[in-house]
């Protein structure tokens, strides 16, 4: 039998069909817009997002196909009428519009009580200071909530009519008691809904019902072919890579960027600075969040330089070296500075300043901020040794060599990195029982090669350059809220 796995991301939607054993036979992407009515805004209609999912059935060729799962961009705010209408636009995880809110959440309702409540504090891109905008920015539309979805979750709705999320996704959305693994009264009562609008949680790994029969026969899809329950993209992506053992680590070096520490049991960052959600193995897990990871690259390589411009081989005699320094916030910054004003900069530059040492300090600069990340991890007593890589960014071995000495650990492939589809592939294996559980699934399919070491002198040297990007942030912090 075969499996589809479907990654619903921000501009496109990739879908994947492999045989049991993990042999991927076919793959295909369908893209959406994102609209951005007002500057710091980014919406989707969740209409382009099943049509994509359609469409790219047809072409996926499938045949035989026993199971169905997801992974997907996580916070976004789907919201439907009592005939099961889009209200609205989904508010998708980068919009920031929801300062106000979060600051609300945080400094008047309180940092305790909300990581009492959820393991979490607000961050602006989590769904609950969305649904707060709403009520007060879009009353008549907050009025007409019957259902409240995530990005995924509406695929799985349309395609078997159950209305489900996982807890991996639910995390995301500051109104899940993570701990206890249940919605937070508290949380619905803060943001003036029911829990009954709330979706009924599964694991990932979970069945939640079969293909409807009016999609029955596109791409393989068959009267009893499973949908399992799926998880955010980033939970997704590692299962993909295999971190699911404790204390196991992935970097996702893609659009955004995350640092992905697979946890047994549950424990929150004292500060709340990395987020503390559920995995798609059934456990838990610590995560850092960078708004802009490969799409900084992108911005200065395409966007500035133009697309031909290559890097290459004249950074590494600068690596440690570096005189100019990058602030990697180009949208806001999520971990570990909750800051939707923070902005990127360039520190450093003089009239001898070259091409290759702005474009190496944006790779250094992305870097800088993963190791933020992991000092809280490590100050909280969790250790990390080596971690997998994924994204597309991770197609740059000399970014992966940059990561390895910034970080100083070991840094590691898989043969097969395809993301959140993959594991999501995997999950609706577990889901109609090809393995008894995920990690037995990613014992038999996933292989991990060691890809580079970290070279000791160079850590060293980064461990200075380290020390200066440290002070940057605190520095501008107050001119980047003055001049939002």
């Amino acid at each position: 039998m075969n499996y589809i796995g479907i990654d619903l991301g921000t501009s496109a939607v990739k879908l994947l069909l492999c045989d049991g054993r993990g042999k991927i036979l076919s793959e295909v992407s369908e893209s959406y817009p994102v609209y951005t009515p007002h500057a710091g805004w980014s919406e989707q209609n969740p209409e382009d997002w099943f049509d994509a999912v359609l469409r790219g059935l047809e072409r996926l060729g499938g045949e035989d196909v026993a199971g169905i799962s997801f992974g997907g961009q996580m916070h976004g705010l789907v919201a439907l009428d009592e005939h099961d209408n889009v209200i609205r636009p989904c508010i998708l995880w980068n919009d920031g519009r929801t300062e106000r809110q979060t600051e609300w959440l945080n400094n008047i309702f309180g940092r305790e009580k909300l990581s009492a409540c959820t393991g979490n504090i607000a961050f602006a891109g989590f769904t609950a200071p969305k649904l707060l905008w709403l009520k007060e920015n879009e009353p008549q539309n907050f009025a007409k909530i019957s259902k409240i979805m995530l990005p995924k979750d509406y695929m799985a709705y349309r395609l078997t009519g159950t209305f489900c999320t996982d807890y991996s996704d639910a995390s995301g959305t500051l109104l899940l008691d993570v701990k206890n693994r249940r919605w937070s009264q508290e949380m619905c009562d803060v943001c003036g809904i029911y829990a009954e609008q709330l979706p009924r949680l599964y694991e990932s790994y979970a069945p939640v019902g079969y293909v409807k029969s009016c999609y029955r026969g596109i791409g393989g899809i068959g009267e009893r072919t499973v949908v399992a329950a799926g998880a955010g993209d980033n939970a997704a992506a590692a299962i993909g890579t295999g971190t699911v053992y404790d204390g196991a680590c992935n970097i996702s070096l893609g659009t955004s960027g995350t640092l992905f520490i697979s946890a047994d049991k549950f424990f929150s960052d004292k500060n709340n600075a990395l987020h503390s959600f559920a995995h798609a193995n059934g456990k838990y897990h610590l995560m850092g969040c960078l708004l802009s990871a490969a799409s900084a690259n992108k911005w200065w390589t395409e966007d500035l330089l133009g697309a031909n411009y290559s890097l290459a081989e004249q950074a590494r005699d600068i690596m440690g070296k570096n005189e100019v320094l990058f602030l990697p916030y180009l949208s806001g910054e999520r971990s570990p500075h909750n800051d939707v004003n923070a902005r990127g900069a360039f520190i450093g530059l003089t009239p001898s300043t070259t091409r290759a040492q702005m474009s190496l300090a944006v790779l250094e600069g992305v870097a800088f901020a993963f190791r933020d990340c992991l000092n809280i991890a490590v100050r909280d007593g969790v250790s990390v040794t080596s971690s997998t890589i994924c994204g597309g960014g991770a197609k740059s071995r000399l970014w992966c060599e940059i990561m390895a000495d910034v970080l100083g650990i070991r840094i590691d492939a898989v043969k097969t990195e395809q993301g959140p589809s993959y594991g999501a592939a995997i999950l609706a294996m577990v889901a109609c029982g090809e393995y008894p559980s995920v990690e037995e699934a990613v014992g038999r399919i996933i292989r991990r090669v060691p890809l580079v070491q970290p070279d000791e002198k160079i850590s060293a040297l980064y461990n200075q350059r380290y020390a200066a990007f440290s002070s940057l942030y605190p520095a501008l912090r107050n001119w980047f809220k003055e001049n939002a």
